[in-house]
């Protein structure tokens, strides 16, 4: 009988913990606003690389990190502002073209590319916002790689530019990370 009163208390105990503890997560999952990239949320306190790795949109950005040796890099303190491309955005490519870049010999110029989509410092997109209002609806950023990415303002929409003068609309701003912010372009960005 005391077997019971106390297997029952017991139970009792481990099932108001185990209430306790789902509803702590909850409560910590409310607190950290996440935002949905590639099917899967983006959690503040994990940095670049842990949330791109599972966004299903950004598969060939991660290849192209990891192929590069920035993981290391962009999951450092920084902070960083990541102009992140989607896999659509890599098919607008010329065929052939990531699978090239890829390519070991090709280090150099990936690293380029990637650097070129990375702006020191965590800048949201207020803060874009802002710089054009004061500048005259344009803003310019240098990037990591050396060379400037110019962003405007077409209805409500944010674009950034290259060099080239190709145009990459951000799709998803501000999606924070415990090392920076990641704003998703539809558009490969090149030095």
């Amino acid at each position: 009988m005391n077997f019971l009163k106390i297997t029952t208390a017991a139970l009792a105990l481990t099932m108001t913990l185990a209430i306790g503890n789902t509803a702590n997560a909850q409560k910590m999952a409310k607190k950290e606003k996440t935002v949905m990239v590639g099917g899967a949320p983006m959690y503040p306190s994990k940095n670049i690389i842990e949330n791109a790795v599972n966004s299903k949109d950004h598969t060939t950005l991660v290849a192209a990190v990891k192929a590069a040796g920035l993981v290391e890099t962009l999951q450092s303190k920084g902070p960083f502002t990541v102009f992140a491309p989607t896999n659509a955005a890599f098919e607008k490519l010329p065929a052939g073209t990531v699978e090239t870049l890829v390519m070991p010999e090709n280090k150099e110029t990936l690293t380029k590319i990637l650097s070129y989509h990375v702006v020191p410092g965590r800048i949201s997109s207020k803060d874009l916002m802002a710089w054009m209002k004061k500048n005259g609806g344009k803003y310019m950023a240098k990037t990591v790689q050396g060379e400037e990415l110019t962003f405007w303002m077409k209805g409500m929409n944010l674009y950034v530019k290259d060099t080239k003068g190709n145009s990459a609309k951000i799709t998803t701003a501000d999606v924070n990370q415990s090392n920076g912010v990641i704003h998703v372009i539809d558009t490969v960005l090149m030095p």
